[in-house]
């Protein structure tokens, strides 16, 4: 088994110790307080777990929806936060909002969404190719920053012909961002193909200044051990890897600590971490019912590779009560070990896909007269 030596490297992000190396990634409309409970949990509260994304304009405008994302539970710390914006104005009162009113202990800018709703504005993975307006955002983000260390998390580029990462790095430093994530992915791929960990060793060698962040095919924890040996990247972020998975942050602290042991639950474990992730979600949403609705997508995630039929993953894929989940799951012959090879990829896999870009939008890179507040999302999550 591979492992690290325990002497690891310390991440810091501004004032704040990452020990293991090991961030969650903002995933819309999965890490919500619940998810976020649950993994850190399993973690033994080690590492950092960061909100999904929190649109500029939403929090500006207080939408009802995004108050309630922002919402951190009380034993999280330090509370990290990600915001999606086009408008630099924009992104700075909302830096400065969060600030004034402690909404949280560090920021994430997102410049990594492949989502066409969110590219065909020019943000998400689209907005770096604009060289001046990404030094816009992060110069009025940190501007208004104030003592919270501000980070970023991106991509390759819009595709293999058009990279920004290099240059996006350099600009982060120049304007004094704490720390960097890369997915090693253009958009095009979306989530398809292999992640480009040589991309990763590239961004660290061409910003030596700050922590670069690798991200991208980690299913298990010897990925994230490799990750490191491979790209020396000074921690990891993982996201898809982690669905219907929290305890993988076990696993993660374990491997990054030097014990080796790693969690192999069998179905009736997975069943009571289930019932436990639908409950939460109830009690942050405030209704039982809409908290199993709003599970119902976790539920092939938990259950991949274990004999559950056609018929009761159906079943499971509609229930609406605490008492109808528990029941049905238990329906199930519980005694089932781990699956073999269910630790491997999950969640999205499509790739090659036409990226959604405004009108002209690769044409100038230094061109960014077609973008204003106009492109700002007015809602926040999945």
């Amino acid at each position: 088994m591979t492992t690290l030596a325990p002497a690891l490297p310390l991440l810091t992000i501004g004032p704040h110790a990452v020990r293991p190396p090991v961030v969650l990634a903002p995933m819309a409309g999965i890490t919500n307080a619940p998810f976020r409970t649950l993994c850190r949990e399993f973690s033994g509260g080690k590492g950092l777990f960061v909100s999904e994304m929190i649109t500029t304009r939403a929090l500006v405008e207080r939408n009802e929806k995004t108050m309630q994302l922002i919402h951190f539970d009380a034993s999280e710390t330090p509370r990290s936060i990600q915001l999606y914006g086009v408008d630099p104005v924009t992104v700075g009162k909302a830096v400065r909002m969060i600030v004034d009113e402690d909404l949280a202990d560090h920021i994430d800018l997102n410049f990594g969404c492949p989502v066409p709703k969110v590219t065909r504005k020019g943000g998400g993975s689209a907005l770096p190719y604009k060289r001046p307006l990404l030094r816009a955002i992060l110069r009025e983000a940190v501007a208004h920053a104030g003592d919270l260390p501000v980070t970023i998390k991106m991509r390759k580029g819009i595709d293999d012909d058009h990279t920004t990462y290099l240059d996006a790095g350099r600009i982060a430093v120049e304007e004094g961002i704490t720390a960097v994530a890369l997915h090693g992915r253009t958009t095009a791929q979306h989530y398809g193909g292999t992640a480009d960990w040589d991309a990763i060793a590239r961004l660290k060698e061409h910003v030596p200044e700050i922590p670069v962040l690798g991200n991208g095919d980690i299913w298990c924890a010897d990925d994230a051990l490799r990750m490191m040996r491979e790209t020396g990247c000074d921690g990891v972020v993982v996201g898809r890897g982690c669905l219907g998975r929290p305890w993988l942050f076990a696993d993660l602290v374990s491997a990054f600590e030097g014990t080796g042991t790693r969690q192999a639950p069998t179905l009736r474990e997975v069943a009571d971490v289930m019932v436990r992730h639908a409950t939460l979600l109830g009690e942050w949403i405030g209704d039982e019912s809409r908290g199993v609705i709003d599970f119902r997508k976790h539920v092939a995630w938990y259950l991949k590779g274990f004999a559950v039929g056609s018929e009761m993953r159906r079943k499971l894929a509609v229930t609406s009560s605490l008492e109808e989940l528990d029941g049905q799951l238990r329906e199930l012959d519980l005694s089932q070990p781990w699956p073999e090879g269910a630790d491997g990829p999950r969640g999205r896999t499509s790739g090659n896909n036409r990226v959604a870009l405004p009108d002209g939008w690769l044409k100038d890179p230094y061109d960014c007269a077609g973008v204003g507040a106009e492109a700002e999302l007015d809602t926040s999550g999945g």
